[in-house]
């Protein structure tokens, strides 16, 4: 089973804002961050980056590869693909975290639309108070 990583979609200010920003990237976009993690292997081996956007996780990216940045730092390489997830309740946190492929939410199917069951607003304002 894969591992994967969880992330704030820090300075989005919609879903369409992120959807944007990855279509100028290419074919890949590159997070820095400090330590490569120690479960690295895990995670690409069919890992995926998991965005968290108002409390929730709401899409996903898949993680290809790890490389070397400068200063000692490390590249999360992924894709600029993003897959809509079933939203999931995920409180906000720093810099990145793992999420077993257990807990991971499902990919949407086609013609499936994010909030069928309970809409995003609701379900990230019964988050914040720790109802879901």
């Amino acid at each position: 089973m894969p591992l994967h990583l969880t992330k704030v979609a820090y300075g989005a200010q919609s879903l369409e804002d992120m959807r944007g920003w990855f279509t100028t990237r290419g074919d890949e976009a590159l997070l820095t961050t400090r330590y490569l993690p120690k479960r690295h292997t895990e995670i690409v081996s069919g890992g995926s980056l998991f965005w968290i956007y108002k409390h929730q996780l709401v899409m996903r990216s898949p993680i290809v590869r790890f490389e070397e940045a400068e200063g000692g730092k490390t590249h999360i390489v992924i894709s600029t693909r993003l897959i809509d997830v079933h939203p999931r309740p995920k409180r906000a946190h720093q810099g990145w975290r793992y999420l077993d492929d257990a807990d991971a939410p499902v990919d949407l199917g086609d013609g499936e639309v994010a909030g069928e069951a309970i809409p995003a607003k609701l379900a990230g304002e019964l988050a914040k108070l720790g109802l879901v």
